[in-house]
């Protein structure tokens, strides 16, 4: 995943922005239009997804069929939309990508990811069926036990963490744990 692109022209007025501290008190370099004065604001995004799970605790994973990541496995989870709330918009991405029948559940983990502006929120969600009918965004829509679980193509670190916190809670029985993970970014190869 990368950060968007910077605002290069006005949404307003369609005049090239300049980036400096606005003159309104702000304290931050922010896109400025130099015409029309409005002041563009770059926010994180929120992604939302679910731990969908079976009663026999075998966990549902998608193959993704879009970039980035495209083949590796990850929880059903994408951007959420205007209009919705975190658990609806984690309700629609697992519908949407793997035609899961599910009853939601508590929110299980908010994992900050800064350096691609996201936030990712996870809930646990009780899987009321094994038939899935994914969505064109997902290759294959498959349940998986702990030792199944193919940890080297996770497509996303927030995936892989988010399923090792919910594997730990449920061998220690704790039901009720909310976690939140600052994740930094990877260390560059070399």
């Amino acid at each position: 995943m990368t950060i968007r692109a910077p605002v290069r022209f006005c949404r307003n007025c369609g005049t090239a922005v300049e980036y400096r501290v606005p003159d309104d008190g702000d304290t931050r370099v922010r896109a400025v239009c130099p015409a029309c004065h409005t002041i563009h604001y770059e926010n994180p995004l929120n992604v939302v997804g679910t731990i969908p799970v079976m009663p026999d605790g075998r966990v549902l994973l998608c193959k993704r069929n879009i970039e980035p990541r495209w083949g590796k496995w990850t929880l059903p989870a994408g951007f959420m939309e205007l209009n919705e709330t975190t658990a609806e918009g984690a309700a629609r991405e697992t519908d949407e990508e793997a035609g899961a029948q599910i009853r939601m559940g508590r929110l299980f983990s908010l994992v900050n990811v800064p350096h691609v502006g996201q936030v990712h929120l996870f809930y646990t969600a009780d899987l009321l069926s094994d038939q899935f009918n994914p969505g064109h965004e997902t290759i294959e829509a498959r349940l998986f036990r702990e030792d199944e679980i193919p940890w080297d193509e996770l497509a996303f670190r927030t995936v892989s963490t988010s399923l090792r916190l919910w594997f730990e809670d449920r061998k220690n029985g704790a039901e009720n744990n909310v976690h939140n993970v600052d994740l930094s970014a990877p260390k560059p190869d070399h």
